[in-house]
């Protein structure tokens, strides 16, 4: 990969809330450099930092010290995130949510609304277009919030545990969807997952524990190997 191919470039950054005896560091030192066409798995237990990362590279949060930049991308409007928790506005019906960062960003309505039921139909949620989030399951809004990333076609799609409220079924039909519209646009695919099924249908996967991201295999494709590697970050026997 030539240098400008590298769309994010997180140099040592690290992610401490709070001040003195009471500061949390949630992101220790991590560099990562994040390329054009990257599938990339990082793997952990909940609280060790992978949402803080995520948030790091999508700009929404500022390292307390290093470095994140995006030497690559126009701008933070090239990064799609998916979140892990509820992201939906409770007065918009799930085809408007979908819509509305492309209407935010200029698009016609009309257009924008085309873009959203496409999406929607990728994740198998054509049929949620006129609910309200309220008239939803927490797994439902998730396949949601994942069709209002891909509707935008990024450059870069970091995706937080996009399948953590899902069947196993409806999980891999999710990554399908992010798969195929990365492959499509030739986007990064970032996702952090805790499921040895999910970081084995990615390329590249690291593990994270404690705040730490440790960067680890490229390539190795065996499921007993990814296996054994998430057990090991989320403290359990292999």
């Amino acid at each position: 990969m030539s240098p400008a191919d590298v769309l994010i470039d997180c140099q040592d950054a690290a992610l401490t809330f709070g001040r003195g005896p009471n500061a949390v560091v949630a992101v220790h030192g991590a560099g990562l450099r994040i390329h054009a066409g990257d599938r990339l798995a990082i793997v952990g237990p909940s609280g060790s930092g992978k949402s803080s990362l995520l948030h790091l590279l999508a700009g929404l949060e500022q390292p307390t010290s290093g470095t994140v930049t995006w030497p690559g991308l126009a701008g933070l409007r090239d990064i799609g995130l998916v979140f892990q928790g509820d992201s939906l506005i409770p007065a918009l019906d799930v085809a408007e949510n979908t819509a509305l960062p492309l209407v935010l960003g200029g698009a016609p309505e009309d257009r924008a609304r085309e873009a959203a039921l496409a999406a929607l139909a990728l994740v198998d949620a054509a049929d949620l277009a006129d609910r309200l989030p309220e008239e939803i399951s927490g797994g439902q809004a998730q396949r949601v919030a994942a069709a209002r990333v891909l509707a935008q076609a990024p450059r870069v799609i970091l995706a937080d545990e996009p399948t953590g409220r899902l069947d196993h079924a409806t999980g891999g039909r999710v990554l399908d969807a992010l798969l195929t519209a990365a492959d499509a646009t030739g986007a990064a695919l970032v996702v952090t997952t805790h499921d040895p099924a999910i970081a084995a249908r990615l390329t590249t996967r690291h593990t994270m524990r404690d705040g730490r991201l440790q960067l680890r295999d490229a390539g190795r494709g065996d499921a007993d190997g990814v296996e054994a590697d998430t057990a090991r970050s989320l403290g359990e026997p292999s």
